[in-house]
């Protein structure tokens, strides 16, 4: 032991150790701050549907008049059973939903924060989480669309449906840490909320949202290698009756152990120039 702790390596290890656990410290009291971020998030909804007599649920009635009008057309156009179709892409659209605005409003969490960051000494993670629990009180609110649809088209298979809630944290797990690394990077780089915007929608047409997986038969491949793909399935599959996969479950988990890892450690480096750049 006495020769580890005295080997010219070590200090520069246990260095990296403490640095690590910066980012873990700032972590757990975003969470202990969990009454801010969720008061900060409903207050932002409220301001935003000031006045208005439905509020969020102008969102659902877009959302599901979207749902309503694509599941009819696209369904023709592929000659698919609406039963079948309708909820498939359905609750596909309303998680897609989901995952995008958390990724594209964390872009710009800290820069829409810069006030708050540049005069008090708050955890910079409860930025994130500000931006990820606001997304999710809209999510619920379009949830009743789902509930609509299993009510009205039902389920291939009632018992898979608690599965979906292991697969909603692991969802929601991974877009927090994307929106996280996307976060601090846009706060550097300016132009980095429109690129990911881009991707997000290039990433929407090989997804299948609006398509079933078996349309593409010799180029499934685009969907096994499609992380989005095991994302949404693992929320999607379990509500129409087709519990994910053992791949799909393991892509979900190493995603989130792997994706974690990696914003903590941009957290650990950058936590300090966050102030600076925004």
């Amino acid at each position: 032991m006495k020769d580890f702790v005295d080997a010219p390596h070590s200090p520069h290890v246990f260095s990296h150790i403490e640095m690590f656990a910066t980012a873990l410290r700032d972590l757990r009291s975003s969470l202990a701050a969990w009454r801010l971020w969720c008061l900060l998030g409903w207050l932002e909804i409220r301001q935003r549907y000031a006045r208005s007599t439905l509020g969020p649920f102008w969102l659902t009635i877009s959302m599901g008049v979207i749902v309503g009008s694509i599941g009819v057309v696209y369904g023709a156009l592929f000659n698919q059973n609406i039963a079948d179709y309708l909820p498939m892409m359905g609750i596909g659209l309303v998680f897609w939903g989901l995952l995008t605005s958390i990724i594209n409003e964390s872009c710009m969490a800290y820069i829409n924060s810069a006030g708050y960051i540049r005069q008090t000494a708050t955890p910079k993670l409860l930025f994130m989480l500000q931006a990820g629990w606001r997304n999710f009180l809209i999510f619920l609110h379009n949830f009743l669309i789902v509930i609509l649809l299993l009510v009205v088209f039902g389920s291939k298979d009632w018992s898979t449906v608690p599965l979906f809630f292991p697969g909603l944290a692991l969802f929601i797990l991974n877009a927090l840490w994307i929106g996280q690394v996307a976060g601090i990077i846009s706060a550097r780089f300016r132009d980095l909320p429109q690129i990911i915007s881009a991707m997000l929608q290039m990433a929407f047409y090989v997804t299948p949202i609006l398509f079933q997986p078996g349309m593409l038969k010799d180029h499934r491949w685009i969907i096994d290698y499609n992380p989005f793909a095991h994302l949404l399935e693992l929320v999607r599959g379990p509500l129409v009756g087709a519990a994910p996969d053992m791949l799909t479950w393991t892509v979900g988990i190493v995603m989130a152990v792997a994706g974690w890892l990696l914003a903590l450690a941009l957290t650990e480096r950058y936590l300090k120039r966050i102030p600076y750049w925004v």
